[in-house]
């Protein structure tokens, strides 16, 4: 069977420039004439997807290839601890990276905080990357909105900052980003945030992922450690 498909792809391509300029009517008779000389069924072609789009137009596979994400929208859910806070426990929920159409524009929204409840911090994210989605190598702009509260010690104001993302396998398998944010930045409260994030996948649509977080403020310097569990849809 694997022969006949072969055989069937080397006809696409010869076949090609034809049926893409043929009607519908005539493209189908020749689609059937190809199935028969290939002594397979009319029906392989009609189920397959793939080799009809072959069929009426050569795909430009590398271009495809360059533009599809290599990374994927990754919704979270994980443990965090809080070393700078007695090591206290907590949580922490989002999503990363939802992408809005086919751009390179994305909203991520997070929510964190401890047992305790001296830390806490939630905020949302648009991110723009600049270079094509599939490339292994990204960088994006952010801008958003974030609050802060960390014992006596909270402010809220627009996050502004970079995301450099390293795809060492595509579609979520593997991944390393680096991002740096400024809540308000220029004001007297200004606080910078540095996360450093790892994830692998365990299944095709589930990953584990850690990540280090550090937060400097005029009244302290945090930090914050977690593992999560992401689903990729």
């Amino acid at each position: 069977m694997s022969c006949q498909w072969y055989r069937l792809f080397l006809a696409a391509l010869v076949g090609m420039s034809l049926t893409g300029s043929l009607p519908s009517s005539v493209a189908a008779e020749e689609n059937t004439r190809t199935a028969e000389d290939l002594d397979l069924s009319p029906e392989i072609l009609e189920s397959s997807p793939v080799l009809q789009r072959w069929l009426e137009e050569i795909p430009d596979v590398w271009e495809d290839i360059h533009h599809d994400p290599s990374f994927t929208t990754r919704w979270r859910v994980g443990y965090s601890q809080f070393p700078a806070n007695d090591g206290a426990g907590g949580f922490n929920l989002g999503v990363e990276d939802i992408f809005i159409g086919g751009t390179g524009l994305t909203v991520s929204a997070d929510y964190q905080g401890s047992f305790n409840g001296e830390r806490q911090a939630l905020g949302a994210d648009l991110r723009y990357y600049v270079l094509p989605l599939g490339n292994y190598f990204n960088v994006a702009p952010v801008l958003g909105y974030r609050s802060l509260e960390t014992g006596d010690f909270n402010t809220s104001g627009i996050n502004t900052g970079l995301r450099l993302m390293l795809v060492l396998s595509r579609t979520g398998a593997s991944d390393l980003s680096l991002t740096q944010t400024f809540v308000s930045l220029g004001g007297e409260e200004e606080v910078g945030i540095t996360t450093l994030s790892v994830g692998f996948a365990l299944t095709p649509n589930l990953r584990l992922s850690t990540d280090i977080q550090k937060q400097n403020s005029i009244a302290a310097k945090d930090s914050r450690v977690g593992i999560s569990l992401e689903w990729m849809p």
